[in-house]
């Protein structure tokens, strides 16, 4: 049966739909076949095979074991097909192919997932010998058993242990794991798999808290002392230079060790995380340590991400066959939140506000404080990567999305502005000078344009915030601002043009009076650049810029420019291929919430302007779109109210 496997396996790869949909359909034709499970398993264990076709093997048992293994599984297709005797076979071979002692992690990743779906329903009753073996291979095994041991026991963890399965092995299996996580003659990724094997356990202790929170305490504050000494020490190592990018994608040793060594730091991150969000008190003393160690790591990381993805493009957010992540980018991004989450802590505090006050005191002034340090490390990591850029070049709806913040996509230029967010809450003059600070030093050099930009988008980010709160911004550090945005509001590059419109909205909508002098210069600009600036990005950061406009300036400024305002959106429109539009959500929304404020500023211009006709043709391309219709029947409604108490 094992040839006639190989040869149906090898046909469900197949690019032709006809030769493949057979082999697929006679791959569950031998379902009722005894010897179909073994025969799968027993492919999947030969080296001879190729590796994709073992690879396909196993992926098929997996489908056989949900369809027909026990009435547990959600496929579960109405008979089981295996016998308790070849259940316990197949149980043995899959687990001897895990755990062996060759090189291959796509299969063992592969028969991990099979093990853990049988698990799942057999585990401790009809498997008790499961979690003993792994606990027994892992302290001893060469480095390929240790791999597969770890993946099961991984896989185990999330997927079958419960509370009392857990608590009964607990001490044991975090014993092993952590072994292996110190044991620095194991490879980096395999003491990465294993911090995340640990992580996993806390998935289980948040579970089960709210009912035994004194053993669970207990248990996390044992576990965590003698752990925090291995974190400390991973956060404080180096990694060493990145690889060259062609050999960063093969196999080698020393690509293989930078991998490691960010998958390692990785994890260790996110266990962090983990028991911050779980245990704050718990964690609480060894806060300031590891925020100093958090922020040497990521002063020391500037200079190789700088060149991978903000000058070059290399590939980032990758994981390898475990599920673990290894690129710089995501180490960057997951200790930014980490810094973050760190500030919150009340020891962190202590310390950093009691530096901050000595720092002023022999300064004389707040500039030149460890803010002013943050500052600089968040620009440095805030910068539009390559990728971004020519992302944000092909559509302007990905651009806008990220201003709106209603992406998806989180990234260390996020993450850099949320930690400036969470420090303006914190400490909101400190916050602005420290950036104003760092902003005058960076306009004054002749820095690259994406620092600039980076400057602005921060402040950007803090004004959202403090727009969202009622916070304002002191009218000396909005003043302070105005030459800086004037400057980015001339520039050649698109990006920094775009920023320089932003902000001056944003500045004029959070400073109260301070800016009104200027900000009527401002909001012509923004009208001007509107119909006659060459790039899209910055049109559609100036239609979005007028919103901040038109709520922040009295009426005398803006009532004037209503119907100047209304003829530039319709400008603007009459450009664009309306259908293409039907695809551009967020655009849309940023169009329709500037004409609903400038027709709000007096809606009577509905009726001899052209403000109705715009809304019209709006809601006729954007009657697919459930927000687009709801926006414009609101405004409709506010409308009529208006006119009938006028």
């Amino acid at each position: 049966m094992e040839e006639q496997l190989v040869r149906l396996l090898a046909e469900t790869q197949s690019s032709q739909q006809v030769p493949r949909k057979q082999a697929e359909l006679q791959l569950q034709q031998l379902y009722n076949e005894e010897a179909f499970p073994i025969g799968l398993a027993s492919v999947a264990s030969h080296d001879s095979v190729p590796a994709d076709i073992r690879q396909s093997a196993l992926l098929a048992l997996k489908t056989f074991v949900l369809g027909a293994w026990t009435p547990q599984f959600d496929e579960f297709k109405g008979r089981i097909l295996v016998s308790d005797e070849n259940k316990s076979r197949l149980r043995h071979m899959l687990l001897e192919l895990a755990t062996s002692g060759k090189e291959e992690r796509k299969i063992k990743s592969a028969a991990s997932y099979v093990i853990s779906k049988i698990a799942s329903s057999d585990f401790p009753d009809e498997w008790p010998d499961l979690l003993p073996t792994l606990l027994r291979v892992i302290p001893a095994g060469t480095d390929s058993q240790l791999h597969g041991a770890l993946k099961v026991l991984s896989d185990l963890v999330e997927d079958c242990l419960n509370e009392d399965q857990f608590f009964s092995v607990a001490r044991d299996l975090v014993k092993v794991v952590y072994d292996v996580a110190v044991n620095e003659a194991r490879k980096p990724t395999l003491r990465a798999l294993a911090v995340s094997v640990f992580r996993s356990c806390f998935n289980i202790l948040e579970m089960v808290m709210e009912d035994h929170k004194t053993e669970v305490k207990g248990f996390a504050e044992e576990a965590l002392n003698a752990w925090t000494p291995f974190f400390v020490e991973v956060l404080m190592s180096r990694l060493p230079p990145p690889p060259p990018e062609d050999e960063e994608i093969h196999e080698g040793n020393s690509a293989d060790t930078y991998r490691g060594l960010i998958a390692l730091k990785l994890q260790v991150v996110k266990v962090l995380v983990r028991i911050r969000t779980l245990f704050p008190a718990t964690l609480s003393p060894q806060s300031p340590v590891l925020f100093s160690a958090t922020w040497e790591e990521l002063s020391s990381l500037q200079n190789a991400y700088h060149g991978m993805y903000i000058e070059d493009e290399r590939q980032g957010r990758l994981e390898d066959a475990d599920g673990l992540p290894y690129t710089l980018d995501f180490l960057v991004l997951e200790e930014l939140d980490f810094m973050q989450a760190c500030l919150r802590a009340p020891p962190v505090r202590k310390e950093l506000q009691q530096q901050l006050a000595a720092q002023t005191s022999a300064n004389g002034s707040p500039h030149s404080t460890w803010v002013t340090e943050v500052m600089k490390l968040a620009v440095a990591y805030a910068q539009i990567t390559t990728e971004e850029e020519g992302l944000w070049d092909i559509d302007v709806n990905i651009f806008l999305s990220e201003e709106t913040n209603v992406t998806a996509n989180y990234t260390a230029r996020t993450a850099c502005g949320d930690l400036v967010i969470k420090l303006g809450e914190w400490l909101k003059e400190a916050t602005v000078d420290g950036l104003l600070t760092h902003t005058r030093s960076l306009y004054s050099e002749n820095t690259d344009w994406k620092a600039k930009e980076a400057a602005l988008y921060l402040l950007n980010q803090l004004l959202g915030d403090f727009s969202d709160v009622n916070k304002q911004v002191s009218a000396s550090s909005a003043n302070g601002y105005v030459d800086f945005i004037r400057y980015a509001m001339q520039q050649g590059n698109v990006f920094l043009r775009a920023r320089g419109y932003l902000v001056a909205g944003s500045l004029t909508r959070t400073s109260g009076e301070a800016l009104h002098q200027v900000s009527l210069s401002f909001m012509e600009a923004s009208l001007q650049a509107m119909t006659h600036d060459s790039s899209e990005v910055v049109k559609v950061s100036c239609i979005r810029a007028l919103q901040y406009y038109l709520t922040a300036l009295p009426a005398s400024t803006t009532l004037p420019v209503q119907e100047t305002i209304i003829s530039a959106l319709a400008q603007y429109l009459s450009t664009q291929d309306l259908s293409d539009l039907n695809e551009s959500d967020d655009l849309m929304v940023t169009l329709v919430e500037t004409l609903r404020d400038a027709i709000m500023l007096d809606p009577r211009v509905c009726l001899t302007g052209a403000g109705l006709d715009l809304l019209f043709t709006i809601a006729g391309h954007g009657a697919n779109n459930f927000q687009i219709t709801m926006l414009i029947t609101e405004i409709f409604e506010d409308i009529t109210t208006k006119l009938t108490a006028q």
